[in-house]
């Protein structure tokens, strides 16, 4: 893969811009890049691990162990930058043709300790990221997971023509679901003493594939706080790190690097109460979409790393309609008339938002500033995160500052089933919640459902954040991060070698 894009070099370490999510920016001296992006034919690696945070797959939240996760455990899929789901230990599956039905047959594969995976350690480990904050709520719709033989079988409640999307979640032993560092399928295996920690590439593993990582052993730095990270990675060499723009623990770093966006999903977005007075105008919630200037949230309070997204869905991924979205960008003169002709000028509102997340508070402020724009009154209401779900259960708001985890295949039905977990401010619609889950049936539905959620208009997207990978420049060449695999890597195989057809 050809990393090196002259389109992209950038000199010097300001002024970062909107990142091309397919290909590095370079900052620092770009002189003397190979046409392969390697300043060096070997080198040796080294990487960040906090020793204080969870390292079992099911319950860690931190970036930088996450990081190094793509690396020791594999899923039945991987999904790869384009949203498109691949088969790792996933060696062939039927679907029945209610597409509620899925049957998955294991590659033979093998743990780090040379013992087979088997259908039990599948649904194990499925049964353990169903009960899990990170994982939870992409597998809502599983009425259940079991064991067939030697497949795995997994029912829906409803049609799913997309479930291989939400099965790159880690596969550990059955009786590791629980431990502390459960032995993983991946290519290396993690070793930690008293003195030393890193990541050892395994000699006998099971797949035969080109990594985008190189060496027998990757070094485990330890960083515990941004500037423990960013002092190791500027001053100690360490080849790569994890950081969260969306987090107010993020740091720019200075030298000479490679700097990729990875997505993770997480979407911003303001949801109307139901009970506004003023939001309860469907020409001013429609309108709502036209006063969010999103490139400028994406650039000042994400660092240029967000994606801007006036549909519910991320632009990178195959169900984002860039003319569909085009109909709902930024336009405030557009809401500034519709504010004028419903009478509501000078009309106080306000905006709702978890006050402990710094970074979405300073949105929300810029946010405010935009609805006055528009003719609007704006005031703020910080809840602690501990409080937020009573304040939106209260309903003493009008708009509600909101972000949430999108699971790849971009379910938005949570936010409009009755009792689900994204219903905030009365949001519940049974049509939009019934055209979501035909979305999940047939992806073709999705321009009719995010048409239709537009124009109702009490959901308004903002941003899908990415992380940022920083690298140090040339040493890792074919270094592709995906959502949830920062070191994504692919077998060679597609959905269609994979799907038994009947």
């Amino acid at each position: 893969m050809l990393l090196l894009c002259a389109a992209m070099l950038l000199c010097g370490c300001s002024g970062q811009s909107s990142l091309n999510p397919t290909a590095p920016t370079y900052f620092g001296d770009t002189s003397g890049i190979k046409p392969n992006g390697s300043t060096e034919d070997v080198q040796t690696l080294s990487l960040i691990y906090d020793p204080t945070e969870q390292l079992n797959p099911y319950k860690s939240e931190n970036t930088a162990n996450r990081a190094l996760f793509s690396l020791i455990y594999q899923g039945l899929f991987s999904v790869n930058r384009e949203y498109e789901a691949e088969p790792v230990l996933c060696d062939r599956y039927s679907v029945t043709s209610d597409l509620k039905t899925y049957t998955f047959y294991l590659a033979d594969a093998l743990f780090s300790d040379g013992t087979r995976v088997t259908a039990n350690d599948v649904v194990a480990s499925l049964t353990a990221a169903q009960e899990s904050r990170y994982y939870g709520g992409r597998l809502q719709q599983v009425k259940s997971i079991a064991v067939s033989g030697e497949a795995v079988v997994i029912q829906m409640k409803t049609p799913m023509a997309e479930l291989p999307l939400l099965l790159d979640i880690p596969v550990v032993k059955a009786a590791e679901v629980l431990a502390a560092r459960p032995l993983g399928t991946g290519p290396y295996r993690l070793e930690l003493s008293a003195d030393s920690a890193s990541l050892r590439r395994q000699a006998a593993w099971w797949c035969d594939a080109k990594l985008p990582v190189f060496g027998d052993t990757i070094a485990l730095v330890k960083g515990e706080s941004p500037a423990q990270i960013r002092d190791a990675f500027e001053f100690e060499g360490v080849s790569l790190v994890v950081s969260n723009p969306g987090s107010d623990r993020y740091a720019d770093y200075r030298g000479d690097y490679e700097l990729w966006s990875a997505e993770n999903g997480k979407f911003l977005y303001l949801v109307c109460n139901e009970n506004s007075k003023i939001f309860s105008d469907p020409g001013i919630r429609s309108a709502l979409t036209h006063a969010i200037d999103r490139e400028l949230l994406a650039e000042e309070y994400y660092h240029g790393l967000a994606r801007p997204a006036s549909l519910p869905a991320s632009p990178s991924s195959p169900w984002y309609n860039s003319s569909l979205a085009q109909r709902y960008s930024y336009a405030p003169e557009l809401f500034a008339e519709a504010v004028a002709a419903a009478e509501l000028t000078d009309t106080s509102v306000t905006i709702l938002l978890n006050g402990d997340d710094v970074v979405r508070h300073r949105a929300g402020l810029a946010i405010a500033d935009m609805l006055r724009a528009g003719g609007l009154k704006v005031s703020i209401i910080k809840s602690s995160a501990e409080d937020l779900e009573e304040n939106l259960r209260d309903s003493e708001y009008d708009l509600y500052l909101g972000q949430t985890k999108l699971s790849a295949n971009m379910d938005i039905s949570a936010f409009f089933g009755t009792n689900t977990s994204l219903n905030y401010g009365g949001l519940k619609d049974p049509a939009l919640y019934e055209m979501s889950l035909a979305a999940m049936t047939n992806a073709g539905n999705f321009y009719k459902l995010h048409e239709a959620v537009m124009e109702e208009g009490q959901l308004c997207p903002i941003l899908f954040q990415s992380d940022a990978v920083f690298v140090q420049r040339g040493m890792l060449p074919d270094l592709a991060p995906a959502r949830d695999g920062i070191f994504h890597y692919s077998l060679g195989r597609t959905l269609e070698d994979a799907l038994i057809k009947e």
